[in-house]
């Protein structure tokens, strides 16, 4: 019936909006907005009506959740950077019917969801800055999927982008783009030393370890990268512990994908951290049944916590 049409790992860092103002950042992160212009001009050829995000500044401590209320409009300050980010205006329509098909879907495969549409909950930035690019004609609807899960295993975030892919193939009569928002490693800098770093990651081990993904990645070096993502959303400090990342994958078939990343903006630093943005085309795979790689809890990245 429907269609996922694009899937995307993107960036989202603040230093964005600041890239629009005046001051000493103009201007500094126009490859990133770029970017995030190409995304939204491919999900407008191939028919997108909805964009499902799956958002690292969405904490919450138990079930996933999925943010459709039928609208969305206000006046956004960060509570974590609000020098950064403040005032920041949005507006975007939602989609309620999906969201609530999206949760039942994964409900239907073990993994608790609760779709919110009578809500006055507003989306995070991690949702609100990539749709400032993306969606400024409000052309999209939007959801938001919560993707800092903080007592929740890398294996149901498989699941669960698996289970919303079935969910829109089998039961939605529409086209839909699904985007894991969150950069690679997230070590900030040190207080302190922020401006230090603001185009600089924060160690050269993350870099070297970020890097060799983002080539596995380009290699289509799936089944190595899925066994390893435990560990290195640990190790790597990666954002929300890398839920957004399992999600995308469970929703491209995860260790059976068989597709290679196109990098739209090359990795770049921002206040420490890595940053990205990369499409990841969308492959054919059985709809009828979700793959055995995350039906049996395999590739060695179920025992482990998110929180190791």
């Amino acid at each position: 019936m429907g269609t996922v049409a694009l899937a995307a790992k993107i960036t989202h860092v603040p230093s964005m909006y600041l890239s629009e103002l005046d001051g000493p950042r103009k201007g500094t992160r126009q490859d990133a907005i770029d970017g995030h212009r190409e995304i939204a001009r491919r999900c407008r050829e191939a028919g997108v009506d909805t964009i499902v995000v799956f958002d690292t500044h969405w904490l919450v401590n138990a079930n996933y959740h999925v943010n459709c209320a039928p609208h969305f409009k206000g006046s956004y300050t960060s509570n974590e950077l609000p020098h950064f980010i403040a005032n920041m205006a949005f507006e975007t329509p939602g989609n309620p019917a999906l969201g609530k098909l999206l949760a039942r879907e994964c409900n239907a495969m073990g993994v608790e969801t609760l779709a919110h549409d009578a809500t006055t909950l507003n989306p995070e930035y991690g949702t609100l800055v990539p749709m400032r690019y993306m969606n400024a004609d409000q052309q999209f609807k939007v959801i938001s999927v919560s993707a800092l899960c903080m007592a929740h295993y890398l294996a149901d975030s498989a699941r669960l982008g698996w289970a919303m892919r079935r969910a829109v193939e089998q039961h939605y009569d529409g086209t839909v783009a699904f985007f894991a928002s969150g950069s690679l490693s997230h070590r900030f800098a040190q207080n302190g030393l922020a401006p230090e770093f603001a185009f600089r990651l924060w160690s050269p081990f993350l870099e070297q370890l970020d890097r060799n993904v983002v080539q596995m990645w380009q290699r289509g070096e799936w089944k190595d990268f899925c066994e390893m993502l435990p560990e290195y959303a640990s190790k790597g400090h990666g954002e929300g512990f890398m839920h957004d990342t399992a999600m995308l994958l469970g929703l491209l078939g995860w260790s059976a994908y068989d597709g290679r990343a196109e990098i739209i903006t090359p990795y770049f630093g921002a206040s420490g951290t890595g940053q990205i943005n990369a499409v990841f085309p969308v492959t054919p795979q059985d709809g009828r049944s979700i793959p055995k790689a995350v039906a049996s809890r395999a590739d060695g990245y179920t025992s482990v916590a998110t929180r190791l």
